[in-house]
């Protein structure tokens, strides 16, 4: 049977469900239209910032590199460009395959590869890493034309760091490395993030760090359109990077050439400087390394070599090393003496080659002894008996309150890292250093070794060669230091630095006057006459030896007996003119044995090399070249 609908009950049933499908019409369009608005009003300023990221690439301009210059303007440090082959490790999926691939069209040594892996370890942030650098033109031609089969590699014309002069003055210098994820950590905490986007390399040791800031500049900026394939379109803005300051130095490299030479083959150190500034002419540690092999990362095998030698080539023994000063702290003990009243010049005392203290006796280190002695020929001849009596008189507690005004104990305030404070000894110091209270205690018998430059007496070179300064010029106290002042690469406006914390002793001219006056008879008729006999300048000076090993008691060191690294170090301090220094200068030589013989040589080389380049008083200069001095 059929059924019929109702034509009013069916037309009621199509109006209803219009009315549903046009409010589900209404409502998408509503939802839409709340979305549009929320993404086209609401939240346009965000999305449009979106768009334009991917529209616009900032790309980081790298500022170069300042360049070190000497006190002649000669280049210490240098840039070059060069194409590097990179790869991005992420990119990769087979490395070792890759490498051996790239080697059959770029040469790419075993030594290549360990630097690799190394900065591949130590550079995790980084995009890319250097398997070759410095490649040749036709290198780069027959990588361009297989680029196609090697993704995640390519080439990039970088800068980089050159030492022209190698080893010389390389602890000066420092040298540069690849940002390593510590160093990364450390711009970060100083807010220097977006100043090193695009920045390879940062300082990592001595002026290449001190002066980081300084050299490297400001990191400049390009928006950059690019199309949907990555290419870039135009250039929209551009803010130029900024090149870092050329550091113009006090050092010299002329005479610090010299001194490194006449160090070659030893260990130890030189320090000269004009002591009338505290500016450094030269400062050499020896046996010294080659800051090229840290630029493009040194290799396992350098490294394990300049890190295990027992020779110590990466200490700065200037600043970081310490050693007892020997006979070179005799004449401000003979100073101290007479400005406190303890001796004068005239007073003199028989020395019958030792001195007898409680159940001890203290030897001379000549036999027989020396005879009557004055305070002249306690210096010239370098005299044990008259410091042990002296010592003995004036006690610890005089010396450790007059010595700190030379810089002894204390940091000379250097502009480099890693300077060490050595050590002044006192009663407060021994009380500090040890635990034990009968250690604590300080004994007489200890000043009597303190005296002579020994016993727990350790300074460094630098402080040595600052405390000679003071003393040559009447107690001028000039704080030593490296950059004398910057340079603007672009306009080569030359900004001097300011000399810091200047200030004069309090010292009796006529004191001084006869402590340089015994110090010039150390080379007119002294421990030092025979190395410099007719020399065509004046120059005060002293020998010292220092004991690297206490012997025992009645105990006679014998050189021939003992080990090489047990021998005796080698000192000799001294400042030229006597009339009005112009510099004043420390050499020690790692167990060389007596000063005379070992460190007196370095300092005669390195003097004459400074008087051809200067004028002699009374003398016209040895300088044909015109060099600006």
């Amino acid at each position: 049977m059929t059924e019929f609908k109702h034509p009013e009950q069916t037309l009621k049933e199509f109006r209803l469900r219009l009315l549903i499908g046009a409010a589900a019409v209404f409502l998408f369009f509503l939802v839409l239209l709340v979305r549009l608005t929320w993404l086209q009003v609401i939240n346009y300023d965000k999305y449009q910032s979106k768009a334009e990221d991917n529209r616009i690439t900032i790309v980081p301009l790298v500022p170069n590199r300042g360049l070190i210059l000497d006190r002649n303007r000669t280049v210490l440090t240098d840039n070059y460009s060069a194409y590097t082959l990179e790869i991005t490790p992420s990119r990769v999926n087979h490395l070792d395959k890759l490498l051996d691939d790239l080697s059959k069209i770029v040469e790419i040594t075993p030594l290549d590869k360990r630097r690799f892996k190394k900065l591949r370890f130590e550079s995790k942030r980084f995009e890319s890493i250097p398997i070759r650098t410095r490649l040749t033109d036709q290198e780069v031609a027959r990588f361009a034309v297989q680029s196609y089969r090697f993704p995640g590699v390519e080439i990039r014309a970088r800068l980089f760091r050159q030492y022209p002069f190698g080893e010389d003055a390389a602890h000066v210098l420092g040298y540069i490395g690849r940002i390593s994820e510590r160093d990364q950590n450390a711009i970060d905490d100083s807010d220097q993030s977006d100043n090193y986007r695009g920045t390879v390399y940062i300082g990592k040791d001595g002026l290449e760090k001190r002066y980081e800031t300084e050299l490297h500049g400001k990191t400049g900026f390009e928006e950059v359109e690019t199309s949907a394939a990555g290419r870039a379109v135009r250039v929209l803005s551009r803010s130029p990077a900024i090149p870092g300051k050329n550091l113009i130095l006090s050092l010299d490299i002329r005479l610090q050439e010299v001194a490194e030479k006449a160090l070659e083959g030893k260990r130890g150190a030189v320090v000269a400087l004009d002591p009338n500034t505290g500016d450094i002419l030269a400062m050499v540690s020896r046996p010294s390394f080659d800051p090229n092999l840290f630029v493009e990362g040194i290799d396992s095998e350098n490294w394990k070599a300049l890190n295990e030698s027992p020779d110590k080539p990466l200490l700065n023994r200037p600043l970081a090393g310490t050693y007892p000063p020997g006979s070179t702290f005799k004449p401000f003990m003979a100073l101290a003496a007479l400005e406190k009243g303890f001796r004068t010049p005239s007073y003199a005392i028989h020395d019958p080659g030792y001195f007898d203290f409680g159940e001890r006796r203290f030897r001379d280190d000549k036999p027989g002894g020396h005879g009557l002695v004055d305070m002249y020929r306690s210096i010239s001849e370098s005299c044990d008996t008259y410091y042990y009596m002296l010592g003995s008189e004036m006690g610890i507690d005089v010396i450790s309150d007059f010595m700190p005004q030379f810089g002894f104990g204390q940091k000379t305030g250097v502009d480099l890292d890693g300077e060490r404070t050595g050590t002044l000894p006192s009663r407060a110091w021994k009380a500090r250093q040890f635990k034990r209270p009968e250690a604590q205690r300080w004994y007489s018998g200890e000043t009597i070794s303190v005296a002579i430059g020994q016993g727990y007496n350790h300074y460094t070179p630098i402080q040595v060669a600052h405390a000679v300064g003071v003393l040559a010029t009447g107690g001028l106290v000039a704080k030593p230091r490296l950059v004398t002042a910057y340079q603007n690469p672009v306009t080569g406006e030359i900004t001097p630095k300011p000399l810091e914390d200047m200030h004069q002793l309090n010292l009796n001219p006529k004191n001084v006057e006869v402590i340089k006056n015994a110090m010039q008879g150390v080379v007119l008729d002294g421990t030092a006459k025979a190395v410099f006999a007719g020399v065509p300048y004046t120059l005060g000076g002293k020998t010292g030896t220092a004991q690297v090993f206490s012997l025992k008691e009645g105990e006679k060191y014998k050189a021939s007996e003992v080990a090489d690294r047990l021998k005796d170090h080698g000192w000799f301090v001294a400042f030229s003119p006597v009339e009005k220094p112009q510099i004043a200068i420390a050499v020690i030589v790692e167990n060389g044995g007596f000063g005379a013989q070992a460190a007196a040589p370095v300092v005669k080389a390195t003097l004459d090399e400074y008087w051809k380049i200067h004028p002699i008083p009374g003398q016209p200069a040895a300088n044909p070249q015109g060099v600006n001095q």
